[in-house]
């Protein structure tokens, strides 16, 4: 994430999605040890690996590389038309489903899957063999070539614009920090495992107030 960060510092402000990918996955690169290479060529799950979604103020562009989310809303947000830009890894829900129906068919009480997650550990083989897929189905930034393809971009007009970029730590993104942690606190007390309406290949871990990665930013463009 630090890596990626710097690299978001010292990229050119002209510079476009691709030469903000190349110029990362270098950074990231040069952080592996050479002889280790090969092995991480053929071992995507062994990899330093970061999403990161980046505008472009120049270029007037969302850049979502990997598993996170945007909101975008015309004239500044004015018209509360909100839209949520996504960009998921292709098997997350497939492995959300999996865990789900794993617990929900289990005699065990749900609290044991807090504190012992054996539904989770029952899907991590076919995660890992999904991870595979790394840069050859889906994009993330791990200092391997980016899969473009499955990069996306979204071009603003000139118009006035509200953003909001965030991780996908936040299942329910809204227009403002507040409601965002709100619905969080939500989930947590009413679905911690993850397995209701909103689904997810983990749960909240007993003490924690989140059960992954979360970052925020809302700007007008």
């Amino acid at each position: 994430m630090l890596t990626v960060a710097a690299a978001i510092r010292k990229i050119d402000k002209a510079a476009s999605c691709h030469h903000f990918c190349t110029e990362a996955t270098a950074d990231i690169r040069s952080r592996y040890i050479k002889s280790l290479l090969p092995h991480l060529a053929q071992h995507p799950e062994d990899r330093l690996t970061a999403s990161c979604v980046v505008f472009s103020r120049l270029r007037r562009e969302i850049w979502l590389i990997g598993d996170c989310q945007a909101l975008i809303a015309p004239d500044a947000g004015k018209t509360k038309n909100y839209k949520l830009l996504e960009n998921p890894k292709p098997y997350e829900q497939t492995l959300a489903e999996q865990r789900a129906a794993i617990i929900n068919s289990s005699l065990k009480p749900w609290d044991h899957f807090l504190t012992d997650d054996t539904a989770r550990e029952a899907i991590i083989p076919t995660m890992l063999e999904s991870m595979k897929q790394q840069n050859n189905g889906y994009s993330v930034i791990d200092g391997f070539p980016v899969d473009e393809a499955h990069v996306r971009i979204v071009t603003l007009d000139l118009q006035p614009w509200e953003i909001v970029l965030a991780t996908d730590g936040y299942p329910f993104l809204c227009p403002t920090l507040a409601e965002s942690e709100e619905r969080l606190v939500w989930q947590r007390d009413n679905d911690p495992l993850n397995i209701g309406a909103f689904k997810a290949t983990k749960a909240f871990t007993p003490g924690n107030n989140s059960f992954d990665d979360r970052a925020y930013i809302r700007f007008n463009a």
